[in-house]
C-alpha cells in the first residue's frame, strides 16, 4: 500500500503512481501498457476530496463526494485492460463518478462519451477534466442503462456501477467485435464482474473476472 502526507507534493504524487503501477498493478496481470502508462500519469489525487488525498495512491477505494466511491485502482485498470481499447477508439462509460476512469480511458483511447445520473457529481467532473485539460472526454447527465445511442455503436463500454442484469440497450450499443465489462449483482451482495464480447448481432460470450463490489446502477437523474 502506497500512502503519504498530501504536502510532500506533486513529486510525491509521481513516485507514488510508479510504485503502483510496479508493486500493485503489474505483479496482478495488468500488462497493457497503454494501461499502464495511464495509470502512472493521471493524478488520481485530484479526484477525491483534501482530506483523503494523502491515500490517492493506495489500491483501495476511497469516498468521494455524494456518498460514493472511487473505485480501487487495481480495478479500473482490469476493466480498461479488458475492454481492449485502442487509440481511435470512441469508448462510453457508464458512472462517471469522480471522472478518474474516464480520464484514464481518455489518455488512450480518442474519446470518452461518459455518463452520470447524479447532477453535482457530473458538474464536478466536469470541472476537474477542465482544469486538468482533457478535451477528450464528453459528460452526459442521464440514466446509464440508456447509453448513449447518437454516439453509438461503441468498440468497448465500461459500467462503474452495478446493474443486476446486463442492460440491454448496452448490448445493443455495442459494435460486433465490441467488448462491455461490468459488475453484476445486487447491492451489498456478491457481485460478479463480467466481460462480454459481442460476437454477432444476437449472441456474445462472458467471461467471469471475479468478485467485485460497487454501488448500484441508478436509472434515474440525481438533482444536487
Amino acid at each position: 500500500m502506497v500512502s503519504f502526507n498530501q504536502d510532500q507534493g506533486d513529486g510525491a504524487y509521481k513516485l507514488a503512481r510508479k510504485k503502483l503501477v510496479e508493486q500493485q498493478l503489474k505483479p496482478r496481470g495488468i500488462n497493457d501498457q497503454s494501461v499502464l502508462s495511464a495509470m502512472e500519469t493521471v493524478p488520481r489525487h485530484q479526484f477525491v476530496p483534501e482530506r483523503w488525498q494523502g491515500m490517492a495512491y493506495a489500491d483501495s477505494p476511497l469516498p468521494i463526494e455524494q456518498g460514493q466511491t472511487i473505485s480501487q485502482p487495481f480495478i479500473v485498470a482490469l476493466m480498461i485492460q479488458s475492454i481492449q481499447a485502442t487509440a481511435d477508439d470512441c469508448i462510453l462509460e457508464v458512472g462517471t463518478g469522480s471522472g478518474y476512469a474516464a480520464a484514464v480511458l481518455a489518455q488512450i483511447v480518442d474519446r470518452v462519451y461518459t455518463i452520470e445520473c447524479n447532477v453535482e457529481l457530473a458538474e464536478q467532473a466536469r470541472e476537474r477534466f477542465k482544469k486538468l485539460g482533457y478535451q477528450n472526454i464528453e459528460v452526459k447527465i442521464g440514466n446509464g442503462a440508456e447509453g448513449w445511442p447518437e454516439q453509438a455503436p461503441f468498440p468497448g463500454i465500461i459500467v462503474s456501477a452495478a446493474p443486476e442484469d446486463v442492460p440491454p440497450e448496452l448490448i445493443k450499443q455495442l459494435k460486433t467485435g465490441g467488448r462491455l465489462v461490468l459488475p453484476i449483482g445486487k447491492e451489498n451482495a456478491t457481485q460478479r464482474l463480467m466481460l462480454i464480447c459481442k460476437i454477432a448481432k444476437e449472441q456474445h460470450k462472458r467471461e467471469d473476472l471475479g468478485a467485485v463490489r460497487f454501488v448500484p446502477l441508478k436509472e434515474k437523474q440525481t438533482l444536487p
